[in-house]
């Protein structure tokens, strides 16, 4: 198998785990109340736009 065939098949194995590609929007919508609250705990050092 060449690398290129092995990266195809890494991305279409990633792709599978979420068909729709919904889930960042999940995780985003999960979390996003969290990285705000770090975000002011650790004054800025973490921005939940950069995550």
């Amino acid at each position: 198998m060449s690398e290129t065939a092995a990266l195809k098949r890494l991305y279409l194995a990633t792709l599978a785990l979420d068909p729709t590609g919904r889930g960042r929007q999940r995780w985003n919508n999960r979390w996003k109340a969290a990285l705000n609250e770090f975000d002011v705990l650790f004054d800025g050092r973490l921005t939940a736009n950069q995550v």
